[in-house]
């Protein structure tokens, strides 16, 4: 073998023992780093345990937290605590959460352990979710005349944060409804809802002229008063009404005037106005009464300025003397001229309140006393001559006091009082016409009897009739009189 030939194998099996050296020479230092790995890994793990076991850690139930506007947020959901020990009430907490406004605060959580400052941070997020508040005038549901068009009553919008958004909301127009829709500044949204209907469903409204009860006595004339009849979408129905009357004038009862009136959507109203006739029931003493064909002109309820002086003027013109049974109404000029021209003024009543002067026998004579004392303050003289409110035969004071009228016509005459009701009714306060108070007391009066006219100095039918009631009671031979305390008492019969 040549030398070349031995040179190389010894150069080549050099080769390899080099390569064996490197390669475990790598392996070894893979092998350092590993166990350094290992330690460094199971250093930390330690020293990891050794800090869980002894330094604390603070930890809460929910990382960020929601409250609403306006709520107090309870911090109460976290801890410290090692191992060995709670340390939760030596944690300080920091915050600057204001519940009031809107937005994301942080609040601080620190504990002190030997050197150490463990710090922990959270966030707290005030939120608006409560939905604004629409309301609406009116109805949800709203009824429109057919023949109109729907005029919007009005809404609001409030909203607990943002306060006032009426000018806010937007209004959808459909055929059948209404929308009203409002968002707040943080986006919730309110929508309400308002439907119209196209239908009349409410009743026309009869509004009677005068009284809804009227007294007349048997042979007195009915006079209609009037009434009219209006309707929120047909307008007005008055020519529409259809009224019925059952009145006997001749015999004595309780009958109704019906008023009835249909709209064009067929909604019905019916009213009614009372009518009771009544029988006369006069009561005299067993002596006196020779005054047939006398005719007393007695006026209650004034004075009253703009009827009662013109009245005064009549009767001064034409040389008659009246009663006027007066209240603690109007000027006392009027009471101290009918004095001062030689008529009677008699008492009526102050209040002329049913309801107070009715509700006992001491509240009748208080009333009374009142308007006497007016008199003798005008007069300078006391009246003994009165009338009941509604007269003795009166059946509303029964309201107020079973029976009570019963002891008024006793008590007042055991106090030295004559009373006077009437038994011809001029119909003035039941709503005559002028014609209707000429005729109810020209008909009705005889002269073969006392006749005591019942008017009121308050009407103005009665100031415009008057004259020809008196110019007729002249022509027909009737002497007209004043009520004294020596006249006979005309009185009804008592029914309460």
């Amino acid at each position: 073998m040549s030398s070349k030939i031995v040179n190389k194998s010894i150069k080549t099996h050099e080769k390899k023992d080099n390569k064996n050296e490197i390669t475990n020479d790598i392996n070894r230092k893979k092998l350092n780093v590993t166990n350094t790995l290992l330690i460094i890994i199971f250093s930390l793990t330690v020293a990891l345990i050794i800090s869980m076991i002894t330094i604390p850690y603070i930890q809460f139930k929910n990382k960020d937290i929601e409250i609403n506007y306006n709520t107090e947020f309870n911090n109460n959901d976290y801890t410290a605590k090692n191992l060995f020990k709670n340390y939760t009430k030596e944690v300080i907490v920091k915050d600057n959460i204001n519940n009031k406004k809107i937005g994301t605060y942080e609040i601080e959580y620190k504990l002190k352990f030997g050197l150490i400052n463990i710090i922990k941070k959270r966030k707290v997020k005030v939120i608006d979710n409560i939905k604004p508040d629409i309301k609406l005038k009116g109805n949800n549901v709203e009824y429109v005349c057919p023949n109109k068009e729907y005029i919007e009553l009005g809404y609001s919008a409030t909203d607990e944060y943002d306060g006032d958004l009426t000018n806010k909301v937007e209004i959808k127009n459909y055929k059948d409804n209404i929308t009203y829709k409002v968002s707040d500044s943080s986006g919730n949204v309110s929508t309400i809802t308002r439907n119209i209907k196209y239908e009349d469903i409410e009743k026309p409204t009869i509004t009677l002229k005068g009284s809804d009860n009227i007294t007349l006595y048997v042979g007195n004339k009915y006079n209609e008063d009037g009434y009219t009849a209006t309707d929120n979408c047909d307008g007005d129905l008055t020519n529409k009404v259809k009224v019925t009357n059952n009145i006997d004038i001749n015999t004595p009862g309780t009958y109704k005037v019906t008023y009835k009136v249909i709209d064009n959507s067929n909604n019905e109203i019916t009213k009614e106005r009372n009518i009771t006739v009544k029988k006369w029931s006069i009561i005299r003493p067993s002596s006196g009464g020779n005054g047939k064909g006398i005719v007393y002109l007695t006026f209650d309820d004034g004075p009253n300025e703009g009827t009662t002086n013109i009245i005064l003027d009549i009767l001064k013109e034409e040389g008659v003397q009246a009663t006027f049974f007066v209240t603690n109404y109007g000027p006392d000029y009027l009471i101290k001229r009918e004095y001062d021209e030689g008529h009677t003024v008699a008492l009526h009543t102050a209040s002329h309140q049913y309801g107070i002067v009715y509700a006992s026998v001491d509240n009748y004579f208080n009333d009374l006393n009142q308007v006497s004392n007016r008199v003798e303050r005008i007069t300078g003289e006391k009246s003994m001559i009165s009338r009941f409110p509604g007269g003795s035969s009166n059946t509303v004071s029964s309201r107020y006091s079973k029976g009570i009228m019963t002891t008024l016509t006793s008590e007042v005459k055991k106090r030295g009082y004559h009373y006077f009701d009437w038994n011809v009714d001029s119909g003035d306060a039941a709503g005559a016409s002028i014609d209707g108070v000429y005729a109810n007391v020209i008909n009705n009066i005889s002269p073969n009897r006392e006749n005591v006219v019942l008017m009121h100095d308050v009407k103005y039918t009665t100031t415009n009739a008057l004259r020809s009631i008196i110019r007729y009671g002249k022509q027909n031979g009737y002497t007209f009189k004043k009520i004294t305390y020596d006249t006979v008492m005309v009185t009804h019969g008592v029914n309460n």
